[in-house]
């Protein structure tokens, strides 16, 4: 790392040169100017051609590709910031990796990552010489290559930036407690529109200079989205320099299009910011003063399509929206060939390239070398980097349970001291965060906070609680933020948990799809190494959110994940505490998964002891046989339930039953792990054929009460033999501001609709069921009746448990509970 004297000696040497506008020797400026070129050049290959690389002889249609994808206009800019950065990283000694927000300009980091011989370290069939670069170029955007964005394929990346919006958050993710860091975050100034980056500057507030890196934001001003103008590229240059002073950035601004002139500019740019971020970890640091700095950032104005063809087919292409894409799509046109072939020999390729392809070597020793190189940093892959988490014995966190349902607590509080632990015994790993768009404590998390604060760099009020700039706890109102982050943070090595309402993380659907392709691509991938599990704890969940009503009711996440590939996802629903124990514990172990785990918080009885806990959490589901009657003969029905609130409800069904048809014969099964539902063939946690029936029966009705949407189980075992006697109740969209017991009665998945279930399936049970039946009916209008006038559950209902010697004080009201 540049000593804080060299920085300083720096920024006077750039102040200097900054006033007579040479802070590049000639010599620099030129070989510079050559490396640019050299990558401008790869990056128009690849977009174009599948043969005669070195331009050989006269360009014909054979030498390009059928098929013209990929994205020009921001490669160019791309280009020459890598290559200014590179220079500051070599003369400093710096560690540092580029996140490109336009992720589009693939070419761009798949060119340099194959200047620096990265790629061919990682990809040898894509060699140093013409038929290599053949290879690079055909691969490109071409079915058995690589995609044309920053993808998992390329070395260097930890954002693919297909989907605009996640780079500063990814960025300050990467940075946090990488203390040596420093993050190179380009911003294409259309994703500058999008709502989470418009977000994502005002993370600096939580980056904390004693113990973090740095992220040096790069807005690329180039005007122009895929047709349109970008906003920020047409308000006045002060208005921009406001703007950003007022989110706490000091901008510097580079412009224009003589490349001599751009060049001198942003290395001057550069020093300035590099010597500002070592002032500021040095006053942090050194002398102590913990504070929030200004952090530089830079405005980097140039054309779009920058170097291409100024018009094509009389049209405006370079400086314009014509060049985002491909500048010319129809090459059958002899006149585009003439074009293109005089736009590629404009970068000179003969002065850059050797007659065998080999990039020349003295301009090939700009570049840092080894893990110098941003595209082989290994916080670019971060499974280098993992160590594993010093974690205590769970078991030590066991709820007693004497008896069945003989106990009440809350399940999220006790991962709550769990995770407490945890994050003590990594407090010098510095490897450990839990996420929360303020909802930390509402999930019953608090106990982490007696051994660190909420993370805040913002001022601090005497009244304020547990805020600190050393904290670990990560609370900030944006999901996607908060996704954003722990993306970043897991992506270079580290390890985290994320708590939301479960309504609510929604927010992040599309952000959640991103993450599960770029793990899917990950797995087929031998140098990407394994990186921490993406882990996510859904609580205040639809069946408590009777006191915020139905606009917080919404289970539908579950839906949206088990889309994604089986070697990807999991989703655990944890009945009590001990089992959210367990499946805590095994989610903070595993790697490269996306874990979602469902729980309740408020009190609730809890039904397994840790040892039975961890015996039915490793199976991931089975038969209580403490609830169940069948042992020895064949069940009359099978109660099957997933989820803490639709296990306390089948329990209470069952209770009915065995009081009211004691004849029946019933066998309870409960699902804390949702893909054992499916066959191995579809998940690698699926049951066999041959076990599924066994525990549900070829034959028998299966009353099935589920967490969330019920056609999701259906769609999990539709290909199972006893599908056509499955009958599931789940959330079916109903919902208002109620009682917790109506919630469960407007969705038809309380206690009687499925003791319910139960009759109308069986039909032996004659006349009898009939009387029962109208008991039913009489107890759903009492309980009407009941809530309207007094607001409330019936007793008997909400304070209901297992067994006549179970404690039957009322679970506490949620009224107005959100926190």
């Amino acid at each position: 790392m540049v000593s804080l004297k060299t920085a300083r000696d720096a920024k006077v040497a750039v102040n200097e040169n900054m006033s007579t506008g040479a802070p590049l020797s000639t010599e620099e400026l030129q070989s510079m100017d050559a490396y640019w070129r050299a990558s401008n050049y790869l990056s128009v290959g690849q977009i174009y051609l599948l043969d005669n690389p070195l331009l050989k002889e006269p360009l014909r249609r054979e030498h390009i590709k059928p098929r013209l994808l990929g994205h020009w206009g921001t490669s160019p800019g791309l280009n020459m910031l890598y290559v200014h950065l590179n220079r500051v990283i070599k003369r400093d000694d710096l560690d540092m990796i580029y996140v490109i927000g336009p992720g589009h300009g693939g070419p761009s980091l798949v060119a340099h990552a194959y200047l620096e011989g990265t790629y061919s370290e990682v990809y040898p069939n894509i060699g140093q010489d013409t038929e290599g670069m053949r290879r690079l170029f055909k691969q490109f955007s071409f079915p058995g290559g690589i995609p044309s964005h920053v993808a998992p394929e390329t070395p260097g990346s930890i954002h693919e930036g297909g989907e605009l919006g996640y780079a500063l958050s990814h960025a300050y993710g990467a940075a946090f407690d990488n203390p040596d860091l420093i993050v190179a975050c380009i911003v294409g100034d259309g994703e500058a529109e999008t709502g989470p980056l418009a977000t994502g500057w005002q993370s600096n507030k939580f980056l904390n200079p004693a113990r973090d890196g740095c992220v040096l934001p790069i807005l690329h001003l180039n005007g122009y989205k895929i047709a349109n103008p970008c906003f920020l590229a047409r308000i006045p240059r002060d208005e921009l320099r406001k703007f950003f002073e007022g989110m706490g950035y000091t901008p510097y601004f580079v412009e224009g299009d003589d490349p001599a002139s751009v060049h001198q500019q942003l290395a001057g740019a550069l020093d300035t910011a590099m010597a500002d971020i070592q002032e500021i970890w040095a006053d942090a640091r050194d002398r102590g003063n913990v504070k929030r700095p200004m952090w530089p950032m830079i405005v980097f104005r140039t054309p779009k399509g920058w170097t291409c063809p100024p018009e094509i087919d009389g049209k405006k292409s370079e400086g314009y929206w014509r060049s985002h894409q491909v500048p010319m799509g129809d090459m059958d046109k002899p006149e585009h060939l003439r074009i293109l072939e005089a736009w590629m020999k404009s970068y000179r390729p003969e002065e850059l390239f050797d007659d065998g392809g080999r990039f020349k070597p003295e301009l090939a020793a700009l570049a840092p070398a080894g893990h110098r190189r941003m595209s082989d940093n290994p916080h670019a892959n971060g499974g280098l980097l993992l160590r594993d988490l010093k974690m205590p014995d769970f078991q030590d966190y066991a709820v007693s349970v004497p008896s069945p349902g003989a106990t009440i607590a809350e399940s999220a509080r006790m991962m709550g001291a769990f995770l407490r632990d945890i994050m003590k015994m990594n407090m010098e790993n510095n490897n450990f965060r839990l996420f929360s768009p303020d909802e930390n404590n509402s999930n019953r998390w608090q106990d982490v906070l007696e051994v660190t604060n909420r993370c805040y760099m913002a001022d601090i009020y005497p009244e304020d609680d547990h805020l600190a700039p050393d904290g670990r706890v990560m609370e900030v109102l944006s999901e996607h933020q908060c996704q954003g982050w722990l993306e970043g943070y897991l992506l270079t090595g580290r390890h985290g948990f994320f708590s939301c309402y479960e309504a609510f993380i929604h927010i992040i659907d599309s952000m959640f799809n991103q993450h599960a392709k770029w793990l899917k691509v990950c797995h087929e991938i031998p140098w990407r190494r394994s990186i921490a599990s993406l882990n996510y704890f859904l609580s205040s969940h639809v069946w408590r959110q009777d006191h915020n009503g139905f606009s917080h009711q919404d289970p539908g996440f579950i839906d949206h994940v088990v889309n994604k590939k089986a070697d990807v996802v999991r989703v655990y629903l944890p009945p009590d505490a001990n089992t959210l124990l367990s499946v805590t514990d095994h989610c903070l172990r595993s790697r490269n998964y996306v874990n979602v785990v469902v729980a309740g918080k408020q009190p609730a009885p809890q039904w397994l002891t840790m040892d039975q806990a961890i015996k039915h959490c490793s199976e991931g589901l089975g038969i209580w046989e403490w609830a169940s009657n069948d042992k020895g003969t064949e069940p009359d029905v099978v109660m099957a339930c997933c989820g803490d609130v639709p296990t306390l409800e089948t329990l209470a069904a069952v209770d009915l039953i065995r009081k009211h048809l004691p004849e029946l014969k019933v066998r309870v099964i409960n699902v804390v792990n949702l893909m054992k539902l499916q066959p191995p063939e579809e998940h690698p946690h699926g049951l066999p054929d041959r076990d599924f029936d066994a525990l549900f029966t070829k034959n028998k009705p299966i009353i099935f009460a589920f967490h969330g949407y019920p056609w999701l189980i259906h769609r999990l075992t539709y290909r199972r033999t006893n599908h056509g006697n499955l009958h599931v109740r789940g959330y079916k969209e109903e919902g208002t501001t109620t009682t917790p017991f109506d919630m469960v009665v407007l969705n038809e998945m309380d206690r009687f609709h499925l003791v319910e279930d139960v009759i109308d399936r069986l039909p032996q049970l004659g006349a009898r069921a009939a009387y029962f039946k109208q008991a039913i009916h009489e107890k759903l209008i009492e309980h009407r009746q009941h809530i309207e006038k007094y607001g409330d559950d019936v007793p008997g209902t909400s304070g209901w448990t297992w067994g006549q010697s179970a404690a039957l004080g009322e679970l506490r009201s949620t009224e107005a509970d959100n926190v």
